[in-house]
C-alpha cells in the first residue's frame, strides 16, 4: 500500500512567491514541503479531518532545510517523503523537492514533529491506527538509502580565513 518514498501530487509556484532575486523565496520552499506533509498526515489518519475533530494534531518541533537549486515561476515541483523514525508521540521524516522541468534536486527538509492533544495542548500518544500505519510505512521505507543531507549540522567548516 505505501509508496517508497511517499510521493504527493506535483505543485506549481505562485507569482507572489518569487522574490526580488527572481527565484522562489526561501519561505515558500517550506510551504511546498508542508503541503507534502499534509498529504502524509491525511494518509496516516492524523490530517485535516482529525484536526477538525478536535482530538489532536501534529506540531513541528524542528526543521532543517537545504536549498540546493533555484526554482523560478516556470517550475513545477514534486515532493517525496521518507519516514526516518517514529515513536508513540514523535515522527522524524525527510522530504525531497525535485524540479520537474530540470530533474534536479531543488531542496531537502528534515523534520521532527510531535503529536499533541488539542484539548490540553500537550504532547500525547498517537492514535493506535496511526501507529499501525507508521509501522507499515517504516517497513515500506526500510530499504531506502539514507539521505545525504540527513543529520547535517550548520556551521562554517573551513576555519582558514
Amino acid at each position: 500500500m505505501w509508496q517508497a518514498p511517499f510521493t504527493v501530487p506535483d505543485q506549481g509556484l505562485q507569482p507572489e512567491w518569487i522574490d526580488y532575486n527572481g527565484h522562489l523565496n526561501m519561505a515558500y520552499y517550506n510551504v511546498l514541503f508542508d503541503r507534502g506533509v499534509d498529504h502524509l498526515y491525511d494518509a496516516l489518519g492524523i490530517g485535516a479531518a482529525y484536526v477538525d475533530s478536535g482530538a489532536g494534531s501534529c506540531f513541528t518541533l524542528e526543521v532543517h532545510i537545504n536549498y540546493l537549486d533555484e526554482l523560478t515561476l516556470e517550475d513545477q515541483v514534486s515532493v517525496s517523503l521518507q519516514l526516518i523514525d517514529y515513536d508513540a508521540k514523535r515522527l522524524h521524516y525527510f522530504l525531497t523537492m525535485t524540479n520537474n522541468r530540470t530533474g534536479t534536486l531543488a531542496a531537502t527538509s528534515e523534520n521532527l514533529a510531535l503529536h499533541v492533544d488539542m484539548r490540553t495542548r500537550r504532547s500525547a500518544r498517537l492514535p493506535d491506527a496511526a501507529l499501525q500505519k507508521l509501522s507499515e510505512l517504516r517497513r515500506a521505507h526500510a530499504d531506502l538509502a539514507r539521505p545525504e543531507q540527513l543529520g547535517k549540522v550548520i556551521g562554517i567548516r573551513n576555519r582558514n580565513r
